[in-house]
This record gives C-alpha cells, sequence and structure tokens, in this order.
C-alpha cells in the first residue's frame, strides 16, 4: 500500500532522512520507534508532502505521490495526525470535524464517518458545541484522532498521539488505534511509548539518526536484547 524508496531529506544542510525504505501493506498496522530528534516526524511529513524529499520516492497504492501537493495526496486516502494535535481551538468540536470532511471523496461520507467517531469516543458527542481548546489534553487528543477519521483514510499516519497523556488515557488512545486498525485501515505509528507502539502494531521498524536499523515483528522487538536495553530500561 504505502512504499518508500531509499528516501533522503534535509533541513537546510542538516541531512534528516538517510536513504529510508519502509513498507506498510494494506490493513497492516506499523511502528517506527526512536528518540525524539532521529527523523521519525520528518519521515511523515514527506510522506504527507509537508516537506520536500531530497532523493527518493513515496509510492501509494501503485502511484508515485513525493510530487504531490498535500491536499492531492489526502484525497487518495493518506492522512496524518500531527504531532501536538494542531486543532483549531477558537473553532467547536464539531467545527473541528467538519474540517477533517472538508475534500471531495470525504464529504460524501460525512454523516456515517461522524457516527463512527461518535461511537467511538461519545465524550465529542456531548461535548460537540464546546471550543476545542478548552478540551482536556485526552479530549483534545481523541478529536485529533477523529478529524483524521473524518477524512476517510485509507492509511492513517499517527505521530506522538500520546504525548503529554495521562497513563489511563494513553492506554485508552491506544487501545482506539488498535481498533481503528481492526476496523481496516491501515496505520503508521509513531511514538516514544515504545511498549504500547510495539504492542498496537504487527511490525517495527528502529529508527536511529535518520537510518532504519532494525526491523521486526513487533513481538519480536519487544524481546530484543537492543530494545528492550534502549527503550523499555530493561
Amino acid at each position: 500500500m504505502l512504499r518508500l524508496v531509499k528516501l533522503d531529506a534535509h533541513y537546510g544542510d542538516v541531512h534528516v532522512l538517510k536513504g529510508i525504505s519502509l513498507v506498510v501493506n494494506r490493513g497492516e498496522a506499523v511502528s517506527i520507534i526512536g528518540s525524539n530528534g532521529v527523523g521519525k516526524t520528518t519521515t511523515v511529513n514527506v510522506i504527507s508532502g509537508l516537506l520536500r524529499n531530497s532523493s527518493g520516492e513515496v509510492h501509494f497504492l501503485g502511484e508515485r505521490i513525493d510530487l504531490l501537493p498535500p491536499h492531492r495526496i489526502v484525497e487518495r486516502g493518506l492522512v496524518q495526525v500531527p504531532e501536538g494535535r494542531q486543532l483549531f481551538p477558537s473553532m467547536t468540536v464539531f467545527e473541528n470535524l467538519e474540517m477533517g470532511s472538508y475534500l471531495t471523496r470525504a464529504r460524501a461520507q460525512s454523516n456515517s464517518n461522524l457516527q463512527n467517531v461518535f461511537e467511538m469516543f461519545p465524550i465529542l458527542r456531548d461535548r460537540k458545541s464546546q471550543l476545542a481548546g478548552s478540551l482536556s489534553g485526552g479530549e483534545q487528543q481523541m478529536l485529533a484522532v477523529s478529524r483524521g477519521l473524518m477524512a476517510s483514510p485509507i492509511l492513517l499516519m499517527l505521530d506522538e498521539p500520546s504525548l503529554g497523556l495521562a497513563p489511563l488515557m494513553v492506554k485508552s488512545i491506544f487501545g482506539t488505534i488498535r481498533d481503528i486498525n481492526a476496523r481496516g485501515t491501515s496505520i503508521l505509528l509513531l511514538d516514544q511509548n515504545v511498549f504500547y507502539a510495539l504492542s498496537s502494531s504487527h511490525r517495527g521498524l528502529v529508527m536511529e539518526t535518520g537510518e532504519i536499523v532494525m526491523e521486526s515483528e513487533s513481538k519480536e522487538l519487544l524481546k530484543n536484547d537492543h530494545v528492550r536495553r534502549a527503550y523499555l530500561g530493561v
């Protein structure tokens, strides 16, 4: 479904991504783990068209997309939930959800998507008239994920969905991510919470200083000595 081929990316003179290659198959959940600053967010920003790659290619559903503008990439069903939520704080919960279905492809499914979102997060139905900026951190993350779902994603990319959340909310958010995947949406997950990220995905990739240094089934990475020492504190 998604294929990155020898992807390089720079911020000015800083070489951030160094020959990244990866694949996400249909119906699969794949996690990229690694410390802060190793290039995880840069990877999804390149996939989304928010940052242009220096070399290499990005393919989605058999089509090269790294030359397309971001809105054309979203129209194809490749949707990013950004780090830090990036909501519209002075707009209501309902208005934020409407923004998720702005493009034509999603607009046709907006009613059914809205019902699915409210079923997944009933509290958002109760607070649909409340300003997004007044929600708690966990509720804002629910809204950010829901706004992504309103775009009718075929593949949903989640960048640090557990950032700044209380432990119980972290557990809830990752449970929701597993549910989204079980319903048929492919997932590319980036998170510093390595245990939950790997426990919520089929395969995992370890990124260090802009390179993929390890790839395996998630259950195997959870048992890997390097991963356990470096990221799980075991």
